[in-house]
């Protein structure tokens, strides 16, 4: 059996797989020769195999990294031929409204007022004078006229009273009398008439003050009317300036209410009124005054009005409603519905124009009925929005529909 010598030099690792000697193959039919010769070739061999597969992965590996930045920059090199496709969307359709052409028209303008119907006269009964109650000749709730005598007061310390006066008045004038002659004859002075004099002035005044107080004893009516009170009976005493009863005239009535300071230039006197008194009674009356000085406590101002009550159906002391005219505007009837607000706070409607651009128009109520409102500041012509008004803001075009077609 024959060995093959093989001398390697003693070399770096790397001198070793790069230079290393190409030994050549040898044939031999000696298994033994041949497994040495594998031995010998197998560590070269391997790893020249390794770096062989390492450097074909790495070079794989750029190639791919290098073949995607190149497809995702393709796009900036060489752009594509197709058109941009330009996303539109279609614009909103405008809303749908309801809308109904209405005209203005004359309308009446009221200023309304609660009040309170008082009579037109009511007045105290006072005695004048001091003394017992001889007669009461009418009763409490009796209407009386002018004149008619309620009660007399007993006469007797009256005649005496009168009586005394009489007498003194007759004694002055003859005092007088004699000084008079005395001071012509010249046994008299001056100075005795005058004292004379005025004893007869006070004792005249003393027959006057008497004769008054004999009027005074009987208690009359001062105007036709209803005695309200009676406060006195037969033989009862009473004081001078006692009250004893009170005298009401509801002929005619007279109707007062309270004016704001806004309303005050509308009423005048003269004005036709409308008065609803609480009992379901309604009478037209006269405005009869209208104050000029404000109450400090409301600033309200007094306002009357007569209304005839001849018939004396129509009691003093009961609420009343009073509608007054105060002339003529050009409004428009609708729905309270259909009024809002605006941004500003200011009630008014919504409208189109001829260009179907929503319009908001301030308005002012001038009058309220059950099935709707009057309202002023609106063209005299104009097309209201009935339905959707809720949906739509001045400025914006809306598609408006007759009637209530719109949803």
């Amino acid at each position: 059996m024959s060995k093959t010598a093989i001398d390697t030099p003693s070399v770096g690792d790397d001198q070793v797989l790069d230079e290393a000697p190409q030994i050549p193959a040898q044939t031999t039919d000696d298994p033994i020769a041949s497994e040495q010769s594998d031995a010998i070739q197998t560590p070269t061999a391997l790893a020249f195999r390794a770096d062989s597969g390492a450097s074909r992965s790495t070079w794989i590996a750029a190639a791919l990294v290098f073949g995607i930045v190149a497809w995702m920059g393709s796009g900036f090199v060489f752009p594509s031929q197709e058109a941009a496709v330009v996303v539109t969307r279609e614009a909103p359709r405008p809303v749908a409204v309801a809308v109904e052409t209405v005209t203005s028209e004359k309308v009446t303008q009221y200023y309304q007022a609660e009040g309170q119907a008082l009579p037109d006269r009511d007045t105290i009964l006072r005695s004048e004078t001091s003394g017992d109650v001889a007669e009461v000749l009418v009763r409490k709730g009796q209407d009386v006229a002018m004149g008619d005598v309620i009660a007399r007061l007993d006469p007797t310390r009256n005649i005496a009273d009168v009586s005394r006066a009489a007498e003194e008045l007759a004694r002055a004038q003859r005092e007088f009398d004699n000084a008079q002659t005395l001071l012509e004859r010249g046994v008299s002075t001056a100075d005795r008439v005058s004292v004379a004099r005025a004893a007869l002035a006070a004792a005249q005044a003393q027959v006057a003050a008497a004769a008054d107080e004999a009027q005074s004893l009987t208690i009359t009516a001062p105007f036709a009317g209803r005695v309200e009170m009676l406060d006195i009976d037969q033989g009862e005493y009473v004081a001078a300036g006692t009250e004893v009863g009170r005298l009401v005239d509801i002929t005619p009535l007279t109707v007062a209410i309270q004016a704001s300071q806004q309303s005050l230039n509308a009423l005048s006197v003269g004005q036709i009124a409308s008065v609803n008194f609480i009992t379901g009674e309604e009478r037209e009356g006269v405005v009869s005054f209208v104050g000029t000085s404000a109450a400090a406590e409301t600033r309200t101002f007094l306002v009357e009005v007569e209304v005839p009550n001849d018939d004396g159906a129509i009691p003093a002391g009961i609420s009343a409603e009073v509608i007054i005219p105060t002339g003529e505007v050009s409004a428009h009837f609708l729905s309270p519905s259909i009024v809002s607000l605006d941004s500003q706070g200011q009630l008014g409607v919504k409208t189109v124009d001829s260009n179907n651009v929503v319009q908001f128009y301030p308005t002012e109520l001038v009058r309220a009925q059950i099935d709707g409102v009057w309202v002023a500041g609106l063209p005299e012509e104009v097309d209201l929005i009935t339905v959707g008004q809720g949906y739509v803001n001045a400025g914006e075009t809306v598609a408006p529909m007759p009637g209530e077609d719109a949803q």
